[in-house]
């Protein structure tokens, strides 16, 4: 199954086990009820922006609209099942290291050189995480908080407030969830 029909079918069920209607999670997401529509029939491959989005109005974390749940917990996941999601606006990569569990989750992203990439705050259930900058240089805004981060720094906050990550130069990032 394609990652486009993961997060498809993803989408539906959570808007579905949740009772939204299109309207009512499009109000929540601030996404149009159309793009909703695209993506949940597969049509449209929804950029990070959009799965941010929809991950705050679904209140859940965005590994959950990515990763196979079908697959088994197993202790080791070996670097090519690891699941891979790439923002087809930005060049932002998403790699889902480790699964959640026990409330954390590690994910691996490679943001391009000048992309950015911003996510609302969630309404429901939010969590911490803390961002381990590997290479490259990031900006990241936290509500009213701006970070300037180089390689080897590590920043702690939630996702209880606006954040956008801004690539000055390419760089490679490990985000660890607690969820």
């Amino acid at each position: 199954m394609s990652i486009d029909a993961i997060i498809a079918a993803r989408v539906l069920h959570l808007r579905h086990q949740r009772g939204l209607s299109l309207a009512e999670l499009a109000e929540r997401a601030d996404v149009s009820k159309s793009m909703i529509s695209k993506v949940e029939r597969g049509e449209s491959s929804p950029t990070a922006a959009v799965l941010g989005r929809l991950a705050a109005g679904l209140g859940v974390p965005l590994s959950q609209l990515i990763g196979d749940e079908m697959e088994p917990p197993q202790r080791l996941t070996a670097r090519a099942r690891q699941d891979v999601w790439q923002d087809p606006a930005t060049g932002y990569i998403r790699r889902q290291v480790s699964p959640a569990r026990d409330g954390v989750e590690l994910v691996e992203v490679e943001l391009p050189a000048g992309a950015q990439i911003s996510y609302p705050r969630w309404n429901t259930a939010p969590y911490r995480q803390y961002l381990w900058l590997v290479s490259g240089a990031l900006r990241v805004e936290y509500g009213d908080e701006h970070f300037e981060l180089n390689a080897g720094d590590c920043l702690d906050f939630g996702v209880d407030r606006n954040v956008m990550f801004a690539a000055r130069d390419g760089c490679r990032y490990l985000l660890v969830m607690n969820v």
